[in-house]
């Protein structure tokens, strides 16, 4: 009698389940437990149920319903929330989530190639570094890499960690660092959502939209509709756009304060084209996420490669020129790193300088702080008796030579139809430069730092950060 009473109930339930169309919710990875949502902002939620099912979203006191679409897809903007936490989430549809731990605070995207890639266990002093990594309200998520033909809505896997020394070994370097220095002043919750692969190209981390109003990627774009990626050998270099589909699209509109980024190896070849393409990639992510100019932050690259013994075109050079230039755009900023690379590793160990500068420039383009957050930055030149007389911006309390000496190094010069020579400077004053050389008359030009890697390079300002390299002349250069 048991056993048929048991298979009525059985039977009932499945004639419930058919008439009443139950599904579950499905809901990104990155709404999980420990996650951190931006505070300040509405908080985009969003998720797949069945068509036209009520969904209830809970975040401590704030309550939303909506319904979702005849693609089954829903969206709730949760009101604004101040830092705080731990809070909980409840999303009930015909099933329940409940997810804990969660914070209010900042959300930076972390992404580029290698050095964005590289983890906190390869850093310099990394095991001393996670022994200290006790920062509970430092969260991190990793995006699993995938390239995709199409811009995909979901990821496959992810969850969120809190910041300890038995899970950050395996933290972006970069994006950690960042965070803690961040933290260090902020006193908040930090999230860093990392979305990265090694040696790839700013192209494909760019949308389909994009890609499509660039004359020289647009054509691929044909060509990889009819590729097809099971039985093709397919890296994401082969094709714009890959892992903006697969690794950004989908966890865009999630809330964040901005996006921190290292890349430009892969395109240093390139740099012309870059001038053009990386302030492009830039207005495609702010458009994409719709939440206005966001900071954005990136990293020049280092010194690399053989020093030059005499002066020389690099590609190198060229591509720094190219990130030092997208400076022109609303709210960004850069790190300059020109002093802590490594001849003859093109990852360098040394993280924390790299994000303790990020941090610098998040201070002041996204939290508006009052401080010296870059280096000495090329203003002005004007030549007096075969004399260049340099100025810079960002000297803080004055432009600082790290040579027992005062001698100056990584300057070049050069006539209007001359080679460049290398030169003497001499620091004038708290801002200007004099720099000569016997070998130039009429010095028209002048560059500083202009190498794969300037080696000795030692000028600084007050606070201790490096001059930005530059040049003043427009010679075509070698990546046009």
């Amino acid at each position: 009698m048991k056993i048929n009473v048991l298979k009525i109930s059985i039977f009932t339930l499945l004639l419930m389940i058919s008439f009443t169309g139950i599904s579950k919710v499905t809901l990104p990875p990155l709404f999980n437990c420990n996650m951190v949502l931006q505070q300040g902002i509405a908080i985009p939620v969003w998720g797949w149920a069945s068509a036209g099912e009520k969904i209830t979203v809970t975040l401590d006191k704030n309550v939303v319903t909506t319904r979702t679409g005849k693609n089954g897809k829903w969206r709730v903007d949760l009101p604004k929330m101040n830092y705080g936490g731990p809070f909980k989430m409840t999303i009930k549809g015909n099933d329940l989530h409940t997810f804990g731990n969660i914070m209010i605070g900042e959300v930076w995207i972390c992404s580029g190639q290698s050095n964005m890639e590289f983890k906190v266990a390869s850093a310099k002093n990394g095991a001393a570094e996670i022994a200290a990594a006790n920062y509970k309200d430092i969260r991190s998520f990793t995006v699993k890499k995938r390239i995709s033909k199409e811009t995909q809505q979901n990821l496959e896997e992810g969850e969120w960690w809190e910041c300890s020394p038995q899970t950050v070994a395996d933290f972006t370097a970069v994006g950690y660092f960042f965070a803690r220095d961040l933290y260090e002043k902020l006193k908040v919750p930090i999230g860093i959502i990392h979305t990265s692969w090694g040696g790839t190209v700013a192209e494909t981390w760019m949308s389909p939209e994009a890609i499509a109003s660039d004359p020289d990627f647009s054509p691929m774009l044909e060509k990889l509709n009819a590729v097809d990626l099971n039985t093709a050998k397919i890296g994401p270099n082969n094709y714009p756009t890959l892992l903006f589909n697969g690794m950004l699209s989908p966890i865009i509109p999630y809330g964040i304060r901005g996006a921190i980024w290292y890349q430009g190896e892969s395109n240093a070849s390139r740099a012309q084209q870059y001038k053009r393409v990386f302030p492009n990639l830039i207005k495609d992510w702010r458009e994409k996420w719709g939440e206005g100019n966001f900071p954005f932050l990136f990293v020049q690259l280092a010194n690399f490669k053989k020093a030059d013994m005499e002066p020389a075109e690099s590609e190198w050079a060229e591509l720094r020129e190219a990130q030092t230039q997208t400076l022109h755009l609303e709210n960004t900023g850069m790190a300059t790193i020109i002093d802590v690379g490594d001849a003859i590793d093109i990852h360098p160990t040394d993280k924390q300088t790299v994000g303790y500068r990020l941090s610098l420039a998040a201070r002041k383009v996204a939290y508006g702080e009052t401080l010296v957050y870059t280096g000495p930055s090329y203003k002005t030149m004007r030549c007096e008796n075969n004399k260049l007389l340099i100025t810079f911006d960002q000297v803080g309390n004055g432009l600082q030579v790290h040579d027992k000496y005062g001698y100056i190094k990584g300057f070049t010069i050069a006539s209007a139809d001359g080679d460049f020579k290398w030169a003497k400077a001499t620091l004038m004053n708290n801002n200007t430069v004099m720099v000569t050389s016997d070998k130039v008359a009429n010095p028209t030009a002048i560059r500083y730092g202009w190498a794969d890697n300037p080696d000795d390079l030692n000028l600084y300002n007050s606070e201790g950060l490096p001059a930005n390299p530059f040049r003043t002349d427009s010679r075509p250069g070698i990546t046009k």
